[in-house]
């Protein structure tokens, strides 16, 4: 219950729900709908019923943070791109800007009902002459392009 607790006394703070949920995609810019004639669409009963747009994709996690790291040091994680929708749908990765020392590793193709795995890189450096404590803080929101819209990946990282 949205109400009580698990012990059953009223709840002090309102429950956020997850955006799963909700319906809505956490840190996604929906892009303009351009209407493609040559693409298929579904049109089975027990799809009709559902209120869900069955298009898009899920990433899992929904950010990146690497913590503390060693400068000089190559960094790597794994990220899943989950196509929830029901037509295959294609996709593709804005590289960063080299002085974030962020690489995106992927293999470029439709991805067809499942999902793909997204290898996040980071070669820890410090740019710059400031002296910041000896910890430079490195935040970058990574773009992937779909057909639907533009998901951002947050990464965040400390290099000591």
């Amino acid at each position: 219950s949205l109400t009580v607790n698990a012990a059953g006394q009223t709840r002090k703070e309102e429950v956020i729900l997850p955006s799963s949920i909700q319906g809505t995609k956490p840190n996604s810019i929906p892009n303009a709908k351009i209407e493609d004639p040559v693409a298929g669409k579904v049109k089975t009963s027990s799809l009709a019923t559902t209120g869900q747009d069955l298009n898009g994709f899920h990433l899992i996690p929904p950010s990146v943070t690497f913590g503390v790291l060693k400068e000089g040091c190559t960094y790597a994680t794994a990220v899943i791109m989950k196509n929830v929708g029901v037509n295959f749908s294609r996709f593709r990765v804005k590289q960063p800007p080299p002085h974030t020392g962020l690489r995106v590793m992927y293999t470029p193709g439709p991805v067809a009902g499942l999902q793909v795995e997204l290898e996040i890189e980071i070669f820890a450096m410090v740019i710059g002459g400031k002296d910041a404590g000896g910890l430079e803080e490195v935040s970058h929101d990574i773009e992937i392009l779909t057909e639907t819209d533009t998901l951002l990946l947050p990464v965040k990282a400390n290099i000591l």
